[in-house]
């Protein structure tokens, strides 16, 4: 697929697209830094733009992180407020609620919902989305989906949740890398939780479901502070495991997700036990580093850069398994699973949630 391919979102196509039975409803949407026009225009000021025209604009929603992108990690909360200019109320879906509350969805008549998501399981978003399906299902208001690529394209990786390990990331069950778009991930949940919701789902025009991101054409904005690239997406299906330890991810670098390691990491010896591995389509450069924030904030860390050479090669959450079974093996007096919480999750273990099942079934006892 070639970079001069233009794909193009309904965002940019609302007039066209939006269901006539739906004109002049009120409505109110679920967006957040990423819900932005090919030119980089935010969904708030397109949808304030057909107030009275389409519809009329009556409230927003943000998910995880913050209707403005402010907040850094899990369970970081933030509360709603309302909007400077426009005085609609912006409701947070992750602090008190996570699901529209009834106070919030009265006197609407749609939810529309345009989120940018990454392709991996334990990615919120789509959880704020299923949430929102629950509730307008119970409130018989319809839910407009406007969909987005997936920007690891069709791929799928990784176990199938385990629906005893339900939790925020991870609520029905799709595999870790799931392969799909918002947009057929509304349909999936419509058909297989919520019958009687109402969706409508605006397509795309162009979209080639195995494209990466970058052969869309469109603007990347980063859809949470930690996920600043595409390269940073590609891993994360796998290295999103790495929050469930005591070894840093990257966070407090400019490389989240694509750098890990700990103080008492040896850089060189990890690199040359994890190319012994043949691992497809993948590189692991040494690399030190001190985070600035988060574990080990100040300290420095010996560990790796992914280098991914062959995306389609390339298995994020294999990578993932392989590079902690050799860290529990060769540091097992360092490394550590993290405890609860996570995720609003108080008993089970953060890593059997993100893996979606006992901890045995993915990580099972390691031989010295």
């Amino acid at each position: 697929m070639g970079k001069d391919n233009r794909v193009q979102i309904p965002l940019d196509r609302l007039k066209e697209l939006w269901p006539p039975a739906l004109k002049k409803a009120s409505v109110g949407a679920v967006l957040h830094p990423a819900s932005v026009s090919k030119t980089l225009l935010h969904a708030a000021e397109i949808l304030k733009s057909h107030d009275g025209d389409l519809f009329h604009l009556k409230a927003l929603f943000g998910p995880q992180h913050g209707y403005l992108g402010q907040t850094q990690d899990n369970m970081i909360e933030w509360g709603g407020f309302a909007h400077p200019r426009w005085g609609i109320p912006v409701y947070s879906l992750y602090g008190e609620h996570r699901e529209p509350a009834p106070e919030m969805l009265k006197g609407l008549d749609v939810l529309l919902v345009d989120l940018q998501d990454v392709g991996a399981r334990y990615y919120t978003f789509i959880w704020t989305l299923y949430l929102c399906m629950r509730a307008c299902e119970r409130a018989r208001i319809p839910v407009v989906v406007l969909d987005r690529p997936n920007p690891i394209g069709n791929a799928m990786e990784g176990p199938v949740l385990n629906p005893e390990y339900r939790s925020f990331v991870g609520l029905h069950p799709i595999p870790v890398r799931h392969g799909k778009t918002i947009g057929e991930l509304a349909r999936q949940f419509r058909k297989e939780a919520f019958p009687a919701c109402d969706l409508h789902v605006l397509p795309m025009q162009g979209y080639l479901p195995e494209a990466y991101f970058e052969d869309t054409g469109l603007p990347w904005v980063l859809p949470s502070p930690n996920m600043p690239t595409v390269d940073t997406a590609v891993v994360y299906p796998g290295m999103c495991l790495f929050e469930a330890t005591n070894v840093s991810e990257g966070r407090g670098t400019t490389r989240p997700f694509e750098i890990f390691g700990a103080p008492w990491v040896d850089a060189g010896e990890l690199c040359a036990a994890l190319h012994r591995e043949n691992l497809p389509g993948v590189y692991f450069r040494e690399a030190y580093f001190q985070p600035t924030f988060h574990k080990y904030a100040g300290q420095l860390c010996g560990g790796a850069q992914i280098h991914v050479l062959n995306r389609a090669t390339f298995q994020p959450f294999r990578t993932a398994v392989t590079l902690l079974n050799h860290l529990r093996r060769e540091y097992p007096e360092a490394f550590r699973w993290k405890e609860p919480p996570y995720e609003y999750e108080l008993h089970k273990l953060p890593i059997e949630i993100l893996a979606g099942g006992p901890l045995a079934s993915v990580f099972p006892p390691v031989i010295p």
